[in-house]
């Protein structure tokens, strides 16, 4: 039921007088309560197509999503407004999931955010009847498909709780999914009917260019030069990051680095140093972007090539979102592809190499068949790695398959903040400061310091605590686990190290991938992926744009005019027409037999004889004509 009108809500809340295309016709189909699929391209503003209509209907708003950084980023942000949210995923206390249960049920959170496996626990279906819930927003949808780049089969449990709140739509969202895909996600999701709204992924204002390049240093530092603007480069190596931006720090280039790996401090001292212009270049990671709107990015680096083209689009696409002129260049070398290559085979270990690691992985932390549901341990990937002797880029990428199917999750988010709530009211706490004096320094110090820690919990700094208090950050740490054990806190210390999470009981070995057959489809699906990718840079007679649009199966048979090879194509003065009727006439016959360049003038004679040059001189420098010793053209195919 819509409360509130949802322009009143928009300026409100984000301060915006109108919305941008489409989303109001997403946010108007929501509210005639119709499932939804939205694919709107990364920076057209996924996220307010259910915010905007939750906050205007009465209810809570359940948002899945896979991400958990970007769950955390949401959250964050909405109570920046104001707005209650919660998060839960594995990892969180028992304690810390019931208290945001309870004020999911009780205390008018408007959005709580999960992870696809908390929707089947006992947690979530004893309490769905008591949330009253207006709306089920699926983030990143593309993960429920089998021929999505990111399949992930927890997401198949998303449909079986709308049988507790069948008359709840649901708003499907995505930045990047092929036809069959789209099918898929809405017949996996029981759409009541179709109903998609797709924006155009054409971005017109962004040149895409891909260099064959041996010095790839030599070419990233004449980018960073040449084009004005904040930039983002984008590497797999989190050590890379560091070097590259060292690189460029050491020749006047304003630039920093950013991975998972770093505190949540420093990543977020050193993201808003970018989005405020103080950092002109993020070298970064994948895990850099997600959830930040930074509209004036005017070019976007890959020094790394992309597994597929989803991702690669997504990353590029963080670049001109105040629709200004904006680049997304892809650098690589022959390195590269046969890098790129070997990694796949990496990423898709044997089956019984999986297999093998989630049994040793279970035995490493003693968990027997049946047990270890929501456990979590602090997991050292070189000492599992070095125990059992396997190599650790296939332990990793094991993980991550296993991850996959809903077995574990390796949070790599550590270093975060401390986590504190008091248990009891503030009359009791303040029964207990009278009895313990020599403990009321502190517990005053943290209720001045942090507001909200009786309702839910709270992040906390040790070293600031101990710095007001001018004691050892050690004796904070101490006095806090004995107020833990007296129950009248829950604390939660930072992790130091990775967290290995079971997310369900250990199941026997041979049950994961229960179908080699699944199995390998995943693999197939995703070389096909990597094949478009090689396609793509490897292309020397398409356009870039038209390429990708070809992709998400959109119809353009329109050059760009912007990217690297209509740029090429530009300098030939020769129109599109012309250009595609000499193709026509000439391409069928060198297929078939040799011509000299008199006899490729006389297929085409009503043609400029300069232009015609100006054509074939192009085409044996694309590699689409070879010519022999004795001056012969044959076309070439590849």
């Amino acid at each position: 039921m819509q409360i509130a009108d949802i322009h009143e809500v928009l300026m409100r809340y984000w301060g915006y007088s109108k919305f941008r295309p489409m989303q109001e016709d997403i946010i108007q189909s929501v509210l005639d309560g119709k499932d939804t699929l939205a694919l709107l391209p990364t920076g057209g503003g996924k996220s307010l197509c259910f915010q905007v209509p939750a906050l205007a209907m009465n209810g809570v708003c359940l948002v899945i999503s896979p991400l958990i950084a970007l769950m955390k980023d949401q959250v964050e942000n909405l109570k920046a407004k104001n707005i209650k949210a919660e998060a839960l995923y594995s990892g969180k206390s028992s304690y810390e999931q019931e208290l945001i249960i309870n004020n999911v049920c009780y205390n008018d959170v408007k959005f709580l955010y999960l992870s696809p496996e908390k929707l089947k626990t006992d947690i979530i279906l004893l309490n769905l009847s008591k949330m009253n819930i207006c709306l089920i927003a699926v983030d990143e949808a593309h993960c429920i498909s089998q021929w999505g780049y990111d399949f992930r089969p927890p997401y198949l449990e998303i449909a079986e709780i709308r049988k507790y709140c069948p008359n709840v739509p649901v708003l499907a969202l995505t930045a990047t999914a092929t036809k069959d895909v789209v099918a898929d996600i809405q017949q996996k999701l029981c759409f009541k009917s179709e109903n998609v709204f797709k924006k155009s992924f054409e971005r017109k204002n962004i040149s895409y260019i891909v260099y064959k390049e041996e010095n790839k240093l030599g070419r990233l530092l004449r980018i960073c030069r040449n084009i004005k603007g904040t930039g983002i480069v984008y590497m797999r190596n989190r050590r890379g990051t560091a070097d590259i931006a060292g690189f460029l720090q050491n020749n006047g280039i304003s630039a920093d680095f950013y991975h998972a790996g770093l505190d949540s401090e420093t990543r977020e001292r050193k993201q808003n140093e970018w989005k405020s212009g103080k950092t002109k270049i993020i070298v970064a990671t994948n895990a850099f972007g997600m959830g930040i709107d930074k509209p004036d990015v005017r070019f976007v680096v890959h020094l790394d090539i992309p597994d597929n083209l989803e991702s690669y689009f997504q990353e590029a696409g963080r670049g001109g979102r105040d629709e200004k002129p904006a680049f997304g260049i892809l650098l690589y070398d022959d390195n590269d592809i046969t890098n790129l290559k070997d990694r796949f085979e990496k990423t898709y270990p044997d089956l019984s190499v999986i297999r093998s690691i989630y049994n040793s992985l279970c035995n490493f932390f003693n968990i027997a068949v049946g047990g270890g549901k929501n456990l979590y341990f602090d997991f050292s990937l070189a000492e599992f790695s070095k125990t059992y002797g396997f190599q650790p880029i296939v332990v990793y990428n094991a993980l991550k398959m296993l991850e996959s199917q809903g077995l574990i999750i390796l949070s790599e988010d550590f270093n975060v903040s401390s986590k504190l709530f008091f248990k009891i009211d503030k009359e009791a706490l303040y029964d207990f400061q009278l009895r313990n004096p020599n403990i009321n320094p502190l517990i005053q110090c943290l209720v001045r310091t942090y507001g909200g820690l009786f309702s839910s919990f709270v992040n906390i700094d040790e070293a600031k605590i101990a710095k007001t208090l001018n004691v050892e950050a050690e004796r904070v740490v101490d006095v806090l686990q004995h107020l833990d054990r007296l129950e009248i806190v829950e604390y939660v210390p930072r992790a130091v190290k990775p967290r290995l999470i079971f997310v369900s009981e250990r199941i026997d070995e041979k049950n994961i991938f229960s179908s080699a057959d699944n199995y390998l489809q995943r693999k197939n699906v995703a070389k096909k992926k990597l094949d478009y990718v090689l396609a793509y840079i490897t292309s020397t007679s398409k356009c870039r744009s038209s390429m990708l649009l070809k992709y998400f199966d959109e119809d353009n048979n329109m050059r760009c005019g912007n990217c690297d090879y209509c740029r090429k194509r530009n300098k030939l003065a020769v129109g599109n027409y012309e250009f595609d009727k000499v193709l026509e006439i000439i391409k069928p016959v060198l297929q078939v037999k040799k011509l000299t360049i008199e006899e490729i003038y006389a297929l085409v004679p009503n043609i400029d004889q300069e232009k015609l040059i100006s054509q074939v001189k192009w085409l044996i420098d694309n590699g689409k004509i070879v010519v022999d010793e004795d001056e012969l053209y044959r076309w070439e195919e590849r």
